[in-house]
């Protein structure tokens, strides 16, 4: 991590951060800008009073609780063993799950289509949930998989000496110890899950099941392309993910910087 003793050093980090942040900042005082232009703050009671939203909400929440819930319990799982169980060939088994890293999800969407076809999963939640899980998790057993390298083996030799199975040892040892990495984990499935755009559009045949990205399509023909509108729904629909990380901020931070570094 980057230090500064002195407080022109201070000075001149806050500077060169304040200026890496601009060009994301930006963006989102231009979407505030905009949601408030015309009518103001009535373009915002009018998305709310829209009927479907409710429903959208619902729908994006199911999802990305679904994701999530797939994501932690996949990850924490292979990253125990990769990092603490002897398998043989655990590294050529860990090495071809980030090889899925390099696929794009659109390159994905026929052979996915197919198979949710086949196995009746189609315009329902499990054809959008399982995709957003399985494309999460290489990326995300990589960072788990380092931090619990981390743990020290003198804590699960213990456990075994107590008469603990690998499984409880998993339960009550590594999860407890994981809650930086989970929490950074957490957050970023939220992300990819909420601001999912193309499976829910290739998947989910029926409106009532569509999520909150959807929206701005709805908002164009329900408000005959007003862009006010448009960008007072974006704003509502980022809220959620903002909330979130306000709430797992310290933890977030902490799993990403053990996470990245051995």
């Amino acid at each position: 991590m980057f230090e500064a003793h002195t407080r022109r050093g201070r000075l001149l980090l806050q500077l060169v951060l304040t200026l890496l942040a601009i060009p994301f900042l930006l963006p989102l005082v231009w979407m505030v800008q905009g949601s408030l232009a015309g009518q103001g703050w009535k373009n915002y009671t009018d998305i709310l009073a829209l009927p479907e939203l409710p429903l959208f909400f619902r729908n994006s929440v199911i999802i990305a609780v679904l994701t999530i819930a797939v994501v932690y319990l996949c990850t924490m799982l292979a990253a125990y063993g990769f990092a603490k169980l002897h398998i043989r060939g655990r590294e050529v088994f860990f090495w071809l799950l980030l090889a899925c890293l390099t696929l794009p999800e659109v390159v994905l969407i026929t052979p996915l289509f197919t198979t949710t076809l086949q196995l009746g999963f189609y315009n329902t939640y499990w054809a959008v949930v399982l995709p957003l899980a399985a494309l999460q998790v290489p990326f995300a057993v990589l960072l788990a998989r380092t931090f619990v390298a981390g743990i020290p083996d003198e804590l699960m030799e213990a456990a075994r000496m107590d008469g603990a199975s690998t499984a409880r040892t998993f339960w009550s040892v590594i999860l407890p110890l994981t809650r930086p990495i989970g929490a950074a984990i957490i957050v970023l499935t939220l992300i990819s899950a909420w601001n999912a755009y193309l499976l829910p559009l290739v998947f989910l045949l029926d409106s009532s099941s569509q999520t909150i990205t959807i929206l701005p399509q709805f908002f164009v023909g329900q408000f005959s392309n007003d862009q006010t509108k448009v960008l007072a729904g974006a704003a509502i629909a980022a809220i959620p993910e903002i909330v979130a990380y306000l709430c797992l901020q310290r933890l977030f931070e902490r799993g990403l910087a053990a996470g990245a570094i051995k």
